[in-house]
């Protein structure tokens, strides 16, 4: 698995968001964003997602590119900013729903995930009731539950426990052993230089440092 993303500008209202970044994310790594808020560490995010497109330049995916040979990436978990989940349903129903949009997996690795997170699947709190915590497990449970090769998360241990956030590392880990592609952002310049194999600094859009440095 290889992530290109060659020359990728994007302007949004005569405001350059991305401006020319040339960056390669290779299978078994974690690569963590690095920067204050606005620099654009989200909208690369957004960017390898294909949740918005280039203005100037593209992403390429194991040679397809984004918005042309293909749409989205093939094979994606996403948690960017708050997760979004259906308020009345339980987690496991929320989890549940996702898995029927590519019916990739059953039951088993729905339940496996969340027990992965720190979640009980039979618990019939709905949604709603879920504490900030609980949610971001959730979200983060959605991610991982299909085994993707791209997994992007967006301050993933927001608001979750000592506990939660080992869970979440040995969960990285175990995606980073099977060849996945990890690209995370996170506040903590701690959390991040342990969780990551590469530290990409960026300000006002650019990229300005790449590598495993001391933060």
């Amino acid at each position: 698995m290889k992530i290109e993303v060659k020359d990728y500008t994007k302007i949004i209202k005569g405001i350059t968001i991305l401006d020319d970044i040339n960056i390669t994310f290779e299978s078994g790594k974690c690569y963590g964003l690095k920067g204050k808020n606005g620099s654009g560490k989200t909208m690369l995010m957004r960017a390898v997602s294909g949740l918005i497109t280039a203005t100037k330049g593209a992403v390429v995916i194991d040679g397809e590119t984004l918005g042309k040979e293909i749409s989205f990436p093939r094979s994606i978990g996403v948690l960017i900013e708050n997760p979004a989940f259906i308020a009345n349903y339980t987690g496991y129903k929320n989890l549940e729903l996702l898995a029927c949009i590519q019916n990739r997996i059953g039951k088993e690795e729905i339940q496996k995930t969340m027990e992965d997170v720190g979640l009980e699947p039979d618990d019939k709190r709905k949604y709603r009731k879920y504490s900030l915590g609980m949610k971001q497990k959730l979200g983060i449970a959605s991610a991982f539950m299909e085994k993707p090769d791209i997994i992007i998360l967006d301050e993933p241990i927001n608001a979750i426990d000592e506990t939660g956030v080992l869970k979440v590392k040995k969960m990285i880990q175990e995606a980073k052993s099977r060849g996945a592609v990890i690209i995370t952002a996170c506040h903590d310049a701690e959390e991040l230089q342990e969780l990551s194999d590469e530290i990409i600094q960026i300000a006002e859009g650019r990229i300005v440092k790449n590598g495993k440095t001391d933060l």
